[in-house]
């Protein structure tokens, strides 16, 4: 999946069940290619901003990762979503927070932090530990 300039997501394809009987979950797994020289800054904006409207939002954080061996200069992390409609109405409320957008102008001042987004979204197999 693609996502749009800015950090939004693209329009998804893919419909999950949303029966809370059967559990379902969705995982976005979002990469973040930064600009040489900008992973602190933008290692804080997540930690002192970012974090906290992923929860305002109902946005769940399973985990942030970088590469010790592979492709350097990117940020990737996991998010869980009880379907593609929450994750929908969480992205859609997370661009539009007026103190987001503020804080994301802030951290852009010396410049953009990203080269580009990527994000996949994924659903687990019934054998998966982690549903």
């Amino acid at each position: 999946m693609r996502c749009e300039p800015g950090g939004g997501p693209a329009e998804a394809t893919r419909e999950v069940s949303s029966d809370p009987e059967e559990g379902a979950v969705i995982y976005e797994l979002r990469m973040y290619e930064v600009v040489p020289g900008r992973m602190p800054a933008l290692h804080a904006r997540f930690q002192n901003h970012t974090l906290g409207f992923f929860k305002k939002h109902g946005m769940k954080v399973i985990g942030f990762w970088e590469a010790e061996v592979g492709t350097g200069n990117v940020l990737n992390y996991l998010l869980a979503f009880e379907d593609m409609a929450q994750r929908e109405r969480a992205w859609t409320a997370f661009r539009a927070d007026k103190d987001w957008q503020k804080i994301r102008d802030e951290s852009q001042r010396d410049g953009p932090l990203l080269t580009r987004i990527r994000n996949e979204i994924w659903s687990p197999t019934p054998y998966s530990p982690l549903q």
